[in-house]
């Protein structure tokens, strides 16, 4: 099934063609064609990851251009890191595929959600499967169109179209920094190709400056694609579009891009010191910044995104301390729990019409599923022990500090803290309690929601176990079996109970606060201290950007349209009214009157007879 893996991506993308063209006739029976070609998908990647786990890396190429003597090719390459990334989206993308069958129920552009998610996954798979920087480069942007379409699927609302565009022009500038580093990979060495690339790296082909250079060029364009500081502002954004495209965007496809990509070109990276070190402290900054912010939001999809972005953040952080494995394993783990969580907000959206949390409360009487369901996510991402969170951050931690990265390590730590806190906090205030606004009609969401939500709620549990020390660690060494770097190990088990302390310290007070009132919810000092309002307003950084990038920007346009009106479009007039002038004379000759022709040559031939006769008949 390997050699056919390049199969896969083409279902969603037959979906995407066959919902533009019928898809209207259809109205919602469309919906089943992009869930049952999104199913054939899963199932040929669930094939190739059962053959992956026995056999070697497939690969296959074919010329697509030559250029002098350099041959650029396209292919597809089955390994044990996109066979796993394969299985992750496609399982992701048909659950949610199933889920948005119930939830966007009634609408009229039902068949062109589904194109679009058909899309986004074919794009996805596209990238994926890559061989070559520029073939990634190209599904690269193909991800970005897609998110930009969902994101802004609801066009009507003003807020879901800046959120789409903010998202599509905060994406692109990270994707300036790949494309940069990319061509400059390929002036070095002569190919886009990944195994050249690394060939050239540890043959010492590459200067060390400018491995550094494009490692950090390349990582730039994952800080846009995963959301990381400085340019995270789009993901909470993105929330706008419906809640099946924040699933999916925010567990394990487009987020998930970025840490892809950093852990392909591995090798590059770890060639180079500063690279690492660039990436992790990005990371550990991300992990925190967003963590803090999780603390004061109100609006339940806002809280599971800066939930994503601290998370991502620790996938950085662990890739940066040299985790490869940990980076992987959490981005595992995290899709499954964070697309639980997801579809758990909106079939709780679904029920209560409100995404505020301050107007929930007691709804887990009414929603027994769901809110078990979010409970069992929640516990994963605080990373209680024995659910998959709780191996994955362990990981993460143990990389930081086997690193040396020791400021990174407590700082990862508070995370884990603030993570548990907000977390729970949410829960509390969203399923326990009284309800603190209209909840008449309120009740549990249809199988179709709640099934998928099951699925997802049993790998929340189990995915950590394929890498723990107590039932051998399969997935770090599968991971490193064919690849130049080393799993992390086994560290000291005080890393272990110190993560569990510090997530069950998070939830503690999350419960005396918001669950049983023991204390007060001023925790911050109220509502009008100076911290709540720095957490409230994320920092200031969109208000940062919109009075210095922004608005440099737009003096920049402006000048530009000043000089276009008054100096080219003045110009343009001159040379104009020459233009219309000479015509004028032009046509004022060419009247088309015989007698005037006539007459012209006449007077022409008078003339050339008077000079003939000043002048003797000779022409100096």
């Amino acid at each position: 099934m390997m050699n056919y893996a390049w199969l896969i991506p083409l279902f969603p993308l037959l979906s995407f063609i066959l919902l533009l063209v019928i898809g209207k006739k259809l109205k919602e029976a469309g919906s089943f064609i992009g869930m049952g070609l999104t199913f054939m998908s899963f199932a040929g990647a669930v094939l190739v990851l059962i053959e992956r786990l026995s056999a070697n890396t497939v690969k296959q190429e074919w010329t697509w251009l030559n250029i002098g003597d350099k041959t650029i090719t396209f292919g597809f390459e089955v390994n044990a890191l996109n066979a796993l990334m394969l299985f992750i989206v496609t399982l992701v993308s048909f659950l949610v595929h199933m889920y948005a069958r119930g939830y966007m129920r009634g609408d009229e552009r039902l068949h062109i959600f589904y194109a679009y998610l058909g899309l986004f996954t074919f794009a996805m798979l596209g990238l994926v499967l890559a061989t070559n920087l520029l073939q990634l480069y190209i599904f690269w942007e193909l991800v970005g169109l897609g998110s930009f379409l969902l994101i802004g699927f609801y066009f009507f609302k003003p807020e879901a179209k800046a959120a789409a565009k903010k998202a599509f022009i905060m994406t692109r500038i990270g994707d300036v920094g790949l494309f940069i580093g990319m061509i400059l990979l390929f002036w070095q060495v002569g190919s886009f190709e990944y195994d050249a690339i690394f060939e050239a790296v540890s043959a010492g082909k590459i200067s060390a400056a400018m491995i550094t250079v494009t490692a950090i060029l390349i990582f730039v364009g994952a800080v846009g694609k995963s959301g990381q500081f400085p340019l995270h502002t789009w993901l909470p954004d993105a929330m706008e579009g419906p809640t099946p495209v924040s699933a999916l965007i925010h567990a394990a496809t487009m987020v998930a891009a970025g840490v892809y990509l950093v852990a392909t070109m591995f090798p590059l990276f770890q060639a180079s010191e500063t690279a690492m070190t660039t990436v992790a402290v990005i990371g550990g900054i991300t992990a925190i910044f967003a963590a803090s912010i999780g603390l004061v939001q109100t609006d339940i999809k806002r809280v599971l995104a800066y939930s994503t972005v601290s998370q991502l953040g620790y996938m950085m952080l662990a890739l940066g301390s040299a985790g490869y494995v940990a980076g992987v394993f959490h981005l595992t783990t995290h899709a499954f729990f964070k697309a639980l969580l997801f579809l758990a907000a909106g079939s709780v959206i679904h029920a209560a019409h409100t995404q505020d949390i301050e107007k929930m409360g007691g709804l887990f009487s009414k929603m027994k599923v769901t809110g078990t369901l979010f409970l069992i996510g929640t516990l994963a991402i605080s990373g209680v022990p024995f659910l998959s969170g709780f191996f994955s951050k362990d990981e993460i931690l143990l990389a930081a500090w086997q690193r040396g990265n020791y400021g990174l390590f407590w700082l990862a730590v508070v995370a884990a803290f603030f993570t548990a806190f907000y977390m729970f906090r949410l829960y509390f205030l969203v399923f326990t309690g009284k309800p603190r606004g209209d909840q008449k009609g309120v009740h549990e969401s249809p199988k179709i929601m709640t099934i998928p939500m099951m699925v997802l709620g049993v790998l929340a549990v189990v995915a950590g176990y394929i890498n723990t020390p107590w039932f051998g660690t399969f997935l770090g060494d599968w991971l490193t079996k064919d690849v130049p770097f080393q799993h992390e190990g086994h560290g000291p088990s005080w890393i272990m109970i110190v993560a569990a302390l510090v997530s069950l310290a998070g939830i503690a007070l999350a419960y005396f606060i918001y669950g049983k009132g023991a204390l007060s919810r001023n925790w911050l000092g109220g509502r009008n201290s100076v911290v709540y309002d720095i957490l409230k307003n994320k920092y200031y950084i969109d208000e940062f950007y919109g009075r210095s990038i922004i608005l440099l920007v737009k003096g920049i346009a402006l000048i530009l349209n000043a000089v276009e009106k008054y100096i080219v479009e003045g110009l343009a007039q001159v040379i104009g009214g020459i233009a219309k002038g000479t015509g004028a004379l032009g046509s004022k000759l060419q009247s088309g009157q015989v007698q005037t022709y006539g007459a012209v040559t006449f007077i022409g031939l008078a003339v050339l007879l008077v000079i003939l006769v000043v002048t003797g008949g000779y022409l100096h």
